[in-house]
């Protein structure tokens, strides 16, 4: 049964992993690269509904690829240089 993602509910990490069916390694490198932001309550992870929305979202997608090439240019010109 799918789940639907409320923008102003809070989720767990794992609450999250499940939703976005990723691994428990993967939401943590996501959190540490700051690519979902998360406030930290008690110790543990707290993630707004917003911020799983706007990962998924197309927007998010395009940010991610306009970065990468980015990147890829920045690492094709040093190689070039040499």
């Amino acid at each position: 049964m799918e789940q639907e993602i409320k923008p102003n509910s809070i989720y767990t990490t794992n609450e999250t992993q499940k939703l976005l069916k990723i691994s428990n390694s993967t939401i943590k490198r996501m959190l540490k690269n700051g690519l979902l932001k998360a406030n930290k309550v008690g110790g543990q992870y707290r993630i707004l509904g917003k911020e799983i929305l706007r990962l998924v979202s197309p927007e998010a997608e395009k940010k991610a690829v306009k970065s990468y090439l980015k990147i890829k240019k920045q690492v094709v010109d040093k190689i070039n240089k040499w």
